[in-house]
């Protein structure tokens, strides 16, 4: 608002700055003609040079009203803002006539160099650059010869007066120019770099905006992608818990309704009991993202263990579990996820194999640890069965879902007659 405020005031200085200084000149040189002994001839020629000054300015008042402004003022290379707008050939003139009308009013009567005083204020501004000195040496020649006693210059010491003013006014003039023109340079830089900073500001809100956007998508898709992976989560859970459960329960109640033995149809059913308490546990813990009960008294190989033996015993397989390696302490989620694979795989064994021996062997290798379950049973041809190899979808591919969120892999070996081997590797990633 400051700057405004003062390239406003400088507009209406250069707007009725020469007019005041013609007028203040004239009322100078009127009141000392006498004084100065100038003749009538030469009060008469003033008075003349003094109405085509006025005409000069007038005329080019109304040329620049009339002439298109530009809409945003451009800084001269060098200098400030335009306040008079771009120097061109019509501003040269009016400068180069406004100031031969001065140079001789003040030839006439040296208080007309009052008006000639102009030309070092709107020089600059009216003259292009190559012709801005020489504009100001031309003023500093008409203020020399007034401060000197008039012009011409009439004795040889009145002729070293008119020299050394010369200079002086010409060295004030062009350095005070050289000054000015720095000052304006550094304006003009103050206000491009404010201007490149408000773009910048700009940019960076913009950037922002679209920041809180993208945070906003990026949240929504984590809480979809989340979603999705509970769902996952929970169906692969409810398929290794709840489906192995039930198929359990579904074989126990066959063999009672088949024996007429009452004693082995109360075993069965006796199990089918622990399989249902057990099933509906496991089922609760899932929903609580628990680790499998196995696992919560007992480390990984304790608990496969464990679980092999129950397998065996409920369906009558021979299962054989086996160590290799130093056994070590897992993280609960590598526990958890191999666990699941071997309960998935037994199941699988269980129901299309038709096996009458398993091998599982967990193998503790350095920075990976191994699971291998294999089976002696009528095993298949990989490429002639879907993708996914169970009626729910989460055999073969629950296990492998399973691995490779631990940055994993689950790879099979099987063939007609030739029984089947899964196995599962991952990284061993120890607990705590």
């Amino acid at each position: 608002m400051g700057t405004t405020t003062v390239e406003e005031r400088w507009r209406q200085f250069f707007r009725w700055g020469p007019y005041g200084l013609l007028a203040l000149a004239a009322v100078l040189a009127a009141t000392t003609a006498d004084a100065i002994a100038m003749s009538g001839t030469e009060a008469t020629a003033a008075a003349a040079l003094v109405a085509a000054t006025l005409a000069v300015q007038v005329g080019w008042d109304v040329h620049r009203r009339r002439a298109p402004a530009p809409p945003e003022p451009a800084p001269e290379p060098g200098g400030g803002p335009l306040l008079l707008g771009a120097p061109g050939p019509a501003s040269t003139v009016y400068f180069t006539v406004r100031t031969a009308l001065a140079f001789a009013l003040t030839w006439l009567n040296p208080f007309f160099a009052v008006h000639a005083t102009i030309g070092y204020f709107d020089g600059p501004q009216l003259l292009p650059r190559r012709l801005v000195r020489g504009g100001l040496l031309v003023t500093a020649v008409i203020m020399a010869g007034s401060q000197s006693g008039g012009l011409p210059p009439r004795t040889p010491v009145v002729w070293v007066a008119f020299g050394g003013l010369f200079a002086l006014n010409a060295c004030l003039a062009i350095g005070f120019s050289h000054l000015g023109t720095r000052e304006a340079v550094k304006a003009a830089e103050r206000a491009a770099t404010i201007t490149e900073l408000a773009r910048a500001n700009a940019r960076l809100e913009q950037a922002l905006a679209e920041n809180a956007a993208l945070q906003a998508q990026l949240l929504l898709q984590a809480r979809e992608a989340g979603v999705a992976d509970e769902r996952r989560r929970l169906a692969a859970e409810i398929h290794d818990t709840i489906a192995q459960g039930l198929t359990g329960i579904i074989a126990q109640l066959q063999v009672v309704t088949a024996t007429p033995d009452a004693d082995l149809a109360r075993v069965h059913v006796q199990r089918a009991a622990d399989l249902a308490r057990h099933s509906l546990g496991e089922a609760r813990r899932s929903v609580q993202n628990l680790s499998p009960a196995a696992l919560e008294h007992d480390p990984l190989p304790e608990a496969l263990r464990k679980s092999v033996a129950a397998w065996s015993e409920r369906t009558g397989i021979t299962a054989r579990f086996t160590v290799t390696g130093t056994e070590e302490p897992t993280h609960e989620e590598v526990a958890a996820t191999l666990l699941r694979i071997a309960q998935e795989a037994l199941a699988n064994a269980e129901r299309h194999s038709g096996a009458t021996r398993a091998g599982v062997t967990l193998s503790y290798m350095g920075d990976e640890i191994t699971l291998d379950v294999r089976d002696d049973g009528r095993g298949f041809d990989p490429r002639a069965v879907p993708a996914r190899t169970t009626g729910g979808g989460f055999g073969l591919d629950g296990m492998r879902a399973r691995a490779e969120r631990l940055a994993g892999r689950v790879t099979l070996e099987t063939s007609p007659g030739e029984g089947t081997a899964v196995s599962a590797r991952v990284p061993l990633v120890h607990h705590g």
